[in-house]
């Protein structure tokens, strides 16, 4: 059964039905880096965007997104992390971009959005792409400083 089958628009899931649900390595991944590394929880939320309607999690930290993780996206047992990349970023993500998977490089140079931001529709497939998720997360949000 499919995501969108599972959990309407009238069934709200838990964080940890997003878990059993997606029950992958690489979700717990980064579901737990963006937790530890920014200190936030989840916020649960329904989205009736033509491109991925159905439940998602969100990260914000201080009013800011930090990204949107979307279960069953491109097809069921993987999951998208939507990264909005803004002009602020844009120099250190286009410096990276030189390293990372031709995946990733290709999806930023098709990528559009306003005023002068890309949002990024990530299928995280792979462990090299996830660790390249995570850099451009902290180019989005520093991480706030760990007290000793």
């Amino acid at each position: 059964m499919t995501w969108s089958q599972l959990y309407t628009k009238i069934q709200s899931p838990t964080p940890v039905d997003f878990d059993h649900y997606m029950d992958h390595p690489l979700w717990t991944a980064l579901r737990t880096f963006v937790e530890d590394t920014y200190g936030v929880t989840p916020l649960v939320e329904y989205s009736c965007c033509c491109s991925a309607p159905g439940w998602n999690m969100k990260y914000r930290r201080s009013g800011k997104s930090i990204c949107t993780l979307y279960p069953g996206l491109p097809e069921e047992g993987q999951f998208t992390c939507l990264v909005v990349i803004g002009p602020k970023e844009a120099d250190q993500a286009e410096a990276l971009l030189s390293t990372c998977d031709p995946y990733l490089q290709t999806l930023y140079q098709a990528a559009g959005g306003t005023g002068g931001s890309r949002w990024l529709m990530i299928a995280v497939t792979t462990e090299r792409i996830l660790e390249e998720v995570k850099v451009l997360l902290q180019f989005r949000l520093k991480p706030p400083k760990k007290r000793t």
